[in-house]
């Protein structure tokens, strides 16, 4: 059964591993520093989530959780359901099993990072309140304050993106916003909000997937004294508390079929009801909602009701993901990185010219959640460092790596650019793309020979010949 300790003012931590003794050794350790609570299971620990008043700041979970221990699909499932709970959290993840394409693959889904077993505790712990020191809510608010609208990037889509908002915020209906977990649909909600005309109304945000079915509609629309057990006052809901202002509805997908008939009554005219109240309240707060679910789909499965879908769509804003927006994949990574080395005093790292190119092509499945979090975890390995292109695939997703191609790297425009600078070295550039090649081959195939060759069409021999060659290139240099 999952266990909550008593409130303090440590930092809470969740902790979550099959093996009781692991929890109970860790808990132990941690206790002078942080506020334990412990689940055996991804369930037990959602419902515990689910019963906590705030999300811990912290999570450490292990990857091979029953019913399936010997397999990490729970444990991924659990990375994603914490971070839909709060974006916020802090995750680290616990494996047996030093396998690198389940920690990068952990790490895409939005953990911070993989800490292989057996660990002494005092490193985790160490780990945990590094990770406390960059914090991520602060992060996201000064990060994307390039400009009133707070969203960073010159690319097509981010353009588009900033002309909807300035669009649709000055209008009173509501907003559908739709896109994959970790491209900012709450920045964007927060956009909408500050552009508004009831900019200075409260702004009141609900996870629709953090909170118990059966309390949902308590906290939304309140409820009456004694209305269910436990009830002892009365209490007002999002939508009063939101009064002429916001309510930001996050993962809008995971409100029961039930509840959906209330919330379009509200929609439709503004009223309603206090659970255990027959009196009728007006609401005039705007309602903005965001799912990383395609709900037109959910609509045709019977699964969310059309006539609600329509009602939030009045306007529809896409989030897009970090592979469609090219250049600013950079500006990203030169946005965060100067933010995290101010914070913690780190000299900044920097990318090899390879590093670039393999940064530039890679997809970030978790978006800019992923992207955050790798540039974390460069500027704390690597301070004051040149990050070559192996360092920087081991903070990648193997699934998600594509092999660079000198076209995609480079259009007509820049190679003339490039060509003119009067710096350019074309056999530096071939050596530059070859290895390149060679490195993600090795990586996709976990470094077997065989396979990388057969990937880069060339014979073992040649292979090996290439690779001697390249070490001694990255000697003399």
């Amino acid at each position: 059964m999952p266990t909550v300790k008593v409130k303090s003012n440590r930092p809470s931590l969740l902790i979550v591993d099959d093996d009781p003794l692991i929890r109970e050794g860790l808990a132990i350790a941690f206790e002078d520093d942080f506020e334990v609570s412990q689940a055996e299971s991804r369930m037990a620990a959602i419902t515990l989530l689910r019963n906590l008043t705030t999300p811990p700041a912290l999570a450490l979970i292990d990857l091979g959780l029953p019913p399936l221990p010997h397999r990490p699909d729970e444990g991924f499932q659990l990375i994603a359901e914490l971070l839909a709970h709060s974006a916020n959290i802090k995750i680290f993840t616990l494996s047996g099993q030093d396998d690198k394409s389940n920690a990068r693959h952990a790490r895409a889904l939005g953990a911070i990072d993989f800490i292989s077993k057996p660990c002494p505790p005092a490193d985790i712990k160490q780990r945990l309140l590094q990770a406390l020191a960059l914090e991520q809510v602060d992060t996201q608010r000064s990060v994307h304050d390039a400009d009133l609208l707070g969203i960073v990037g010159q690319s097509a889509p981010i353009q588009a993106l900033r002309n909807q908002i300035v669009m649709y915020a000055a209008m009173p209906f509501p907003v559908l916003i739709e896109g994959e977990s970790g491209c900012g649909k709450e920045l964007i909600a927060s956009a909408l909000q500050r552009l508004s005309a009831t900019s200075k109304a409260p702004f009141k945000i609900l996870n629709c997937a953090a909170i118990s079915p059966n309390l949902l509609e308590a906290t939304l629309f309140g409820h009456s004294k004694g209305a269910f057990t436990g009830a002892s006052v009365a209490q007002a809901g999002y939508f009063e508390d939101a009064g002429e202002g916001t309510l930001f509805l996050d993962e809008i997908g995971e409100l029961p079929l039930e509840l959906q008939a209330n919330l379009l009554r509200v929609l439709e005219n503004g009223e309603f009801q206090r659970v255990g109240e027959t009196a009728t309240r007006k609401s005039k707060a705007r309602i903005i909602a965001a799912t990383n679910r395609n709900l037109r789909t959910e609509v045709k499965t019977g699964a969310f009701r059309g006539d609600l879908y329509h009602r939030l769509n009045v306007f529809s804003i896409t989030a897009p993901p970090l592979r469609e927006l090219g250049a600013d994949k950079l500006l990203l990574l030169n946005h965060f990185r100067a933010h995290y080395t101010e914070q913690i005093k780190h000299p900044p790292f920097e990318l090899h010219p390879e590093s670039i190119a393999l940064w530039e092509q890679y997809d970030f499945p978790g978006n800019i959640r992923e992207l955050r979090n790798i540039v974390i975890r460069l500027t704390a390995k690597y301070p004051g460092m040149t990050v070559s292109a192996s360092q920087l695939l081991e903070e990648f997703d193997a699934s998600a790596i594509v092999l660079p191609t000198i076209n995609a790297r480079f259009d007509h425009t820049s190679i003339r650019e490039r060509l003119q600078s009067g710096q350019f070295d074309l056999d530096q550039e071939l050596r530059t793309q070859e290895n390149m090649y060679i490195d993600v081959a090795l990586e996709l195939s976990s470094n077997n020979i065989s396979e990388a060759a057969k990937m880069l069409g060339i014979n073992r021999t040649t292979l090996y010949s290439r690779m001697d060659a390249h070490e001694k290139l990255k000697v003399e240099n």
